[in-house]
């Protein structure tokens, strides 16, 4: 037995005294996560409702008024592995090791506020120190954020080894992957309120700034590997302007002109003292603490009590491709490439139609399909007729069009057009928008037969869930009824600050494109003045207090008796 083995033994067997766990907290063994949250939950939200459920419980769990909160209290529990460790590393200083090294582990970390984060400093390329606000992050990822921090830590197996490489061919930290970690959650699909989308959460003018195209076929800012150059080009930039890599990422966060005059209003350039001024939202002064305490429980997931099987690595993000000419349903493809569409759209996450965008041979579409299938993609695509990839017509939608009318003229079916545009209802047109509308072939025409890519269409349509349309049920774009302005719920106005804010009372039969209506504003801007409303449900439950700031064309008198319903949400728009 070797004088390691022995120190180690005697060390562990010691009666060594364990702290009790805080007053309503729970007392956790090494290594060992919350029994209620041991197995991965399932994603089983789309990725823009991930991301405000999460900021939404973020807040909540940060906010120093709901500490109090037993049930919080118990969520943030630090892990009692007692002094263990401390002595451990004192006895493994005395034993000679001789020249063989060992990889790097960090011991269990027992108590954030004496923890010496010196011991992992040089194991970063980005400044990580430990401050109040990143210890309170660190116990937020190991309690209410635990969900959501176990599939950002699954998904980076996938995107890490794709955006590390980028950003050492541009010279700059490999650990800045961990800022598309906190705004994302290396989501592709992710989607904000702010109207942010990617990885790297870009918004669209930023995006167009740095080079990423966003059309009617494509946004860029979902490419894993085009939006990681884009966002490397923005930080250097960042960097370089303000000098310091916690300024550039505050920046990232509100903007480099608002850090920049913040740097001037205060002269200095510490970002700790800058948070703690008035002038940056509350969002930036907690993204730099949360970006470090991110890193460091990422990296080292076991010492802050993450056991390996919460995890569900995903594979890595390896492709082949083809130059395509011409637009291709991805159905198509996906049988060409003898894969499924689903994984095509992971690999393509830029494409937003259920085809490839226009292109020819001297600018055609680059295509990824999965790893060794090139080939045999190549091949089998070319067996398929061009006629049989797609046919289709782009129109723009005018005054009075419907669904059913648009099929008509092009001789298609209402239900394809939903499923290749991706809308949901058949009262979604917009005045001006353009629709991908799958045609009959050349040869279906000349023949007077119905045509089989049509009929094809409408069986996937279908099979997304899509049902028939009653002509009778659409409303035609640009026209709203009158009968559609049915919210008739209590109404109490008010002037702030010059202008009218309107308490809505929800009745029976409203939905949020009827109160909108009402009251001239978009559904959009009704959920960024009440947060509280989750991403993607569509019923609104009678009796919710809504805050509303009307239109010039609001309709304000009160359908039934007005009454002072207390606003439920009255929260402002927070900054990105």
């Amino acid at each position: 037995m070797t004088l390691l083995t022995l120190t180690l033994a005697g060390l562990l067997a010691a009666d060594l005294p364990l702290p009790p766990p805080p007053p309503g907290m729970v007392e956790l063994k090494a290594g060992e996560a919350p029994a209620a949250s041991t197995a991965l939950e399932a994603d089983d939200g789309d990725s823009d409702s991930e991301i405000e459920e999460m900021r939404a419980d973020e807040a909540a769990a940060l906010d120093p008024h709901a500490h109090s909160d037993a049930l919080l209290r118990s969520s943030l529990s630090r892990i009692g592995y007692g002094e263990i460790r401390d002595r451990l590393e004192s006895a493994l200083k005395d034993v000679d090791l001789g020249a063989e090294e060992l990889p790097f582990q960090l011991g269990p970390v027992t108590n954030l506020s004496t923890f010496d984060i010196a011991m992992v400093k040089d194991r970063y390329d980005i400044p990580v120190e430990m401050q109040p606000l990143v210890m309170q992050y660190i116990h937020y990822f190991q309690g209410p954020g635990r969900k959501w921090f176990r599939r950002w830590v699954s998904r980076s197996s996938r995107y890490i080894p794709l955006m590390q490489p980028i950003l050492e061919e541009r010279g700059l930290p490999l650990d800045l992957v961990y800022l598309a970690m906190i705004e994302s959650g290396f989501s592709t699909t992710a989607y904000s309120w702010a109207h942010a989308a990617g990885p790297w959460q870009f918004i669209s003018g930023t995006g167009r700034q740095y080079g990423l195209k966003q059309d009617f076929w494509v946004d860029e800012r979902r490419d894993p590997i085009k939006s990681t150059h884009a966002a490397a080009q923005y930080l250097r930039q960042l960097h370089s302007e303000l000098g310091h890599w916690y300024l550039a990422w505050a920046g990232y966060n509100t903007g480099g002109g608002r850090v920049r005059r913040m740097m001037n209003a205060y002269s200095t350039r510490d970002f700790w003292e800058l948070s703690t001024l008035r002038g940056f939202a509350k969002e930036t002064k907690h993204y730099v603490p949360k970006l470090i305490a991110c890193a460091l429980v990422a990296k080292h997931p076991d010492a802050f009590g993450f056991k390996p099987e919460e995890f569900e690595p995903e594979g890595p993000f390896l492709f082949d491709e083809y130059k395509l000419t011409g637009a291709v349903d991805l159905e198509v493809l996906a049988r060409a490439a003898e894969t499924d569409v689903e994984t095509l759209r992971t690999l393509n996450p830029e494409l937003k139609r259920w085809c490839t965008p226009p292109a020819t041979a001297a600018a055609p579409y680059v295509l990824r399909v999965p790893k060794g299938n090139g080939a045999r993609f190549a091949q089998n695509l070319s067996q398929i007729a061009p006629g049989e990839r797609l046919n289709f017509k782009v129109h723009k939608v005018k005054k009075g069009d419907t669904l059913s009318s648009i099929a008509l003229v092009y001789k298609s079916a209402p239900e394809a057009i939903m499923r290749m545009n991706g809308i949901r209802s058949s009262r979604a047109l917009r005045l001006n928008a353009e629709l991908v509308v799958p045609v009959p072939s050349a040869r279906s025409l000349k023949a007077g037969l119905a045509d089989v890519g049509i009929e094809r269409q409408v069986a996937r349509a279908r099979r997304l869930g899509i049902q028939k349309i009653r002509p009778e049920d659409e409303i035609p774009a640009g026209l709203v009824p009158e009968r559609r302005w049915a919210s008739n719920g209590s109404v109490r106005a008010e002037q702030v600050e010059g202008k009218t804010r309107v308490t809505y009372g929800v009745a029976p039969g409203d939905s949020l494109w009827s109160i909108s209506m009402r009251f001239d504003c978009s559904v959009q801007s009704i959920r960024e003045w009440n947060r509280h409303l989750r991403p993607g449900v569509r019923n609104l439950r009678t009796g919710t207090a809504l805050t509303i700031w009307p239109g010039p064309k609001a309709k304000l008198e009160d359908g039934s008796k007005s009454s002072a319903l207390p606003a439920q949400s009255d929260s402002s728009l927070t900054q990105r």
